[in-house]
């Protein structure tokens, strides 16, 4: 796919807005809007190509147009990338993609903050094939992919920040997400707006920011809130 029309699509989902992720991360809202570079357009061309010559074995993803794509998923992940980890300042933290599937958020988290230690969750055992095989495609360093049931993951080990998306059984997983975040750290949840309530009721423990509404989207919204020490 070509880098300009990934460019084009991603846009709106890199435009600074009062009404955009300004109050997670701190920017304020005349600040210029995000531009990728063309490394980060390449390896998402690349992504995308895997993408698809994968998703005709096993399913991956129910889109198959490559601008649905881009829009849906690397859209929605970039713009929580955004939210979470601002260009300037931003820290190297360990981070868990819970439930991870095609790798969404976090292989585009990892593309926009290549510093942070990504750890890939994933039960399917073809699906982290597809994962091992995006991560050695985009030549990244500091990812784990745990071919695992996160509910089976040691108990002791904890992240800075998790995050999870489009998952079954949400309201049996929230626990085990919540088990993983680390004191004060983070539970990034990209999901409907109709889930809001129930994240916020299952879990009284964290301290939870104004939702996030999503660009180009009428229904999905990010939600984080911080762990309690």
């Amino acid at each position: 796919m070509l880098q300009a029309r990934i460019a084009e699509l991603l846009r709106p989902f890199l435009v600074s807005s009062p009404n955009s992720c300004h109050s997670e991360s701190g920017q304020r809202p005349e600040e210029e809007s995000a531009v990728l570079s063309a490394s980060q357009l390449q390896h998402i061309s690349t992504y995308i190509d895997l993408l698809r010559r994968w998703n005709a074995r096993i399913n991956l993803t129910a889109i198959r147009d490559e601008e649905e794509i881009v829009i849906r998923h690397f859209g929605e992940s970039l713009f929580a990338a955004r939210c979470l980890f601002p260009r300037e300042g931003a820290s190297a933290p360990a981070i868990a993609d819970l439930g991870s599937g095609a790798g969404f958020p976090g292989v585009p988290i990892k593309l926009w903050a290549p510093e942070i230690s990504l750890t890939l969750i994933e039960s399917n055992q073809k699906k982290a094939a597809f994962l091992r095989e995006v991560a050695r495609a985009l030549t990244f360093t500091d990812v784990n992919i745990q071919n695992a049931r996160a509910e089976d993951l040691d108990p002791n080990q904890t992240f800075d920040l998790v995050t999870l998306r489009a998952v079954e059984r949400f309201a049996a997983i929230l626990s085990t997400a919540a088990r993983l975040v680390s004191p004060g750290g983070r539970l990034a949840l990209l999901i409907g707006s109709s889930q809001v309530n129930e994240a916020q009721t299952v879990l009284p423990e964290f301290l939870w920011r104004p939702e996030i509404p999503i660009p180009s989207s009428k229904a999905r919204t990010l939600l984080v809130g911080t762990k309690e020490p």
